[in-house]
């Protein structure tokens, strides 16, 4: 069995979900633009890595959304040109920075990593990049966002969990995130942390600890409505809590040959 930070995390987060997703077969639909948007920026900063015409690249993965823009979800006062504008003025900012260098990126960007979990079990993990920044060698992670990543208290970037999930797995100790900041005026942070030897033996405890419990089949529910804070509202996988088909077909697409699945529904939880 394969693992990622992604299983991980989202088992944390809600067991329940994770038996929805990775065991069920249901897959949340490819409806919200700033997530497609993401997807489209980062194959843009790999051309530009390879000296490409990245604005080119960024329109053409953009553009491949266009034909589905009725049902894309945009945030307040974002736009399928909006955000092609913003990401524009992105690539010019960070080019005009000159803080990141990535030499060979053929080799050096969307680096897969393995680990070996037991005899049956591996980890896997895709960091978009090892390089430079500002001169110093690290491992670097692209965000793109609406609103400035927090800076204090300082060190706080370094409980990031998925940086400390990719320095565990690659070694790499010193670790970045550039953030690309879509706002009224776009902005480029570069926050830098140092993952500790403990850090990365602990996630590696975590992430053993996690695998046996999913293949212990431990999906209990994970509630999370309690206000103010409502993690269950905004969850995509709702409507199979609540046995509610709309909002399941509203917001959920089955991968093929799910349906072949149903012993699932037979685990003790």
């Amino acid at each position: 069995m394969r693992y990622s930070y992604t299983q991980i995390s989202a088992y944390l987060a809600c067991p329940r979900r994770y038996r929805y997703r990775y065991l069920d077969g249901w897959k949340e639909k490819d409806t919200r633009a700033a997530m497609l948007f993401g997807c489209a920026f980062e194959k843009a900063l790999a051309a530009f890595f390879r000296h490409e015409d990245c604005a080119t690249v960024l329109f053409r993965e953009w553009s491949k959304c266009r034909d589905r823009d009725r049902g894309l979800h945009y945030s307040k006062g974002d736009s399928w040109d909006r955000m092609l504008e913003q990401g524009i003025q992105l690539l010019h900012r960070f080019c005009q920075d000159n803080r990141v260098h990535v030499r060979q990126p053929q080799r050096n960007l969307q680096i897969k990593f393995t680990r070996s979990m037991s005899q049956n079990n591996e980890f896997v993990a895709y960091i978009d990049a090892i390089g430079q920044l500002d001169g110093s060698r690290c491992l670097l992670e692209w965000k793109t966002t609406s609103s400035r990543y927090p800076e204090q208290p300082e060190g706080l970037l370094g409980l990031d969990p998925q940086l400390v999930c990719y320095s565990w797995m690659s070694g790499v100790s010193e670790v970045a995130q550039v953030v690309f900041v879509r706002k009224r005026l776009v902005e480029v942070q570069y926050l830098k942390t140092t993952i500790s030897q403990e850090q990365r033996q602990e996630f590696a405890a975590l992430a053993s600890d996690t695998i046996q419990r999913i293949e212990a089949a431990q999906f209990l529910a994970h509630s999370g409505i309690r206000f103010p804070q409502n993690p269950c509202s905004s969850c995509p996988y709702i409507g199979l809590c609540l046995g509610r088909r709309e909002m399941v077909e509203a917001a959920l697409m089955r991968r093929p040959g799910a349906e072949e699945l149903g012993w699932l529904d037979e685990l003790n939880y």
